[in-house]
């Protein structure tokens, strides 16, 4: 069953380019992380828990196939009804999601199968529990241990991708981003109320944030941009989501056809490049 959510600020005839982006990323018909995962593999099994504090329901991993390969896979929950989202946080993952998450991509490391994460969260859960029981640390261990995993990794930033909460799920081989998708480190509202004082401001901090999918892209934070139909994923999921199964096919048996060496070499290399600058004096 799809997981919905409403909320969202309705398009108005003076939106922004940006902004008409940051409303097809949030649009309450926009799949959701799970609804691709149930539409593009099969024979998902959930893992649960992560040994140390308890299971976050913000967070589904397990084994599944993709046409018959097995491989793990990683989503953010963010529920359906009020009562729903208030159990899943809204899709903020506490440290013990992260915790999980990396407890499933170690054991899918000792057998061999392919990691492919799934995104959409506009950040990290900051709440003082969350705080207490380490946040930043089970961030930090996450993108350190993704950076080394012997196994091919694929990211997919299908709606928004908030700060380290999203990296924390996306030092991989290969991330992708969907055409009406975000990746960004502070959503445009909060960077609008530190900067100006007023969330009103939205759009301008939109505009200025290049958080959009091709702004992204030419930064080099993605590796390729995925196309959805005209209006939106959520204007024909089945198109889209058939899309993108197909080019996770077609990156999955590039990084497969790659000795680990090389694979682990180049993505460690990749990251470090990531938002460097040289000027000649």
């Amino acid at each position: 069953m799809s997981e919905q959510e409403t909320g969202t600020h309705p398009q108005t005839p003076t939106a922004s380019p940006a902004w008409i982006r940051i409303e097809r990323a949030r649009h309450p018909e926009r799949p959701y992380p799970m609804d691709f995962i149930e539409r593009i593999f099969t024979d998902f099994s959930e893992i649960h828990g992560d040994r140390v504090f308890g299971d976050d329901e913000a967070i589904a991993c397990g084994m599944a196939r993709l046409d018959g390969e097995e491989v793990l896979v990683i989503g953010n929950r963010k529920g359906g009804s009020t009562k729903e989202r208030v159990r899943r946080n809204f899709g903020m993952p506490h440290p013990e999601g992260y915790r999980k998450a990396l407890r499933a991509m170690k054991i899918a490391e000792k057998f061999g199968r392919p990691v492919i994460s799934f995104i959409d969260l506009p950040g990290a859960f900051p709440g003082l529990g969350a705080e207490e029981r380490g946040q930043a640390e089970a961030i930090a261990r996450n993108i350190l241990e993704m950076s080394r995993l012997r196994v091919p990794t694929i990211s997919v930033i299908s709606g928004e991708g908030g700060s380290g909460g999203a990296l924390a799920l996306a030092v991989a081989d290969r991330v992708l981003i969907l055409e009406n998708a975000l990746y960004f480190v502070i959503t445009p509202e909060s960077c609008a109320a530190i900067m100006w004082r007023d969330a009103a401001h939205k759009q301008l901090a939109a505009e200025a944030m290049r958080i959009s999918a091709p702004e992204v892209a030419a930064l080099g934070c993605v590796d390729e941009i995925v196309q959805e139909p005209p209006e939106g994923i959520q204007a024909d999921r089945e198109a889209g989501m058939g899309l993108l199964g197909t080019v996770l096919k077609k990156h999955l048996a590039e990084l497969k056809a790659t000795p680990v060496e090389a694979l682990v070499a180049a993505r460690q290399a990749k990251f470090r490049n990531i938002a460097q600058f040289y000027t000649e004096g």
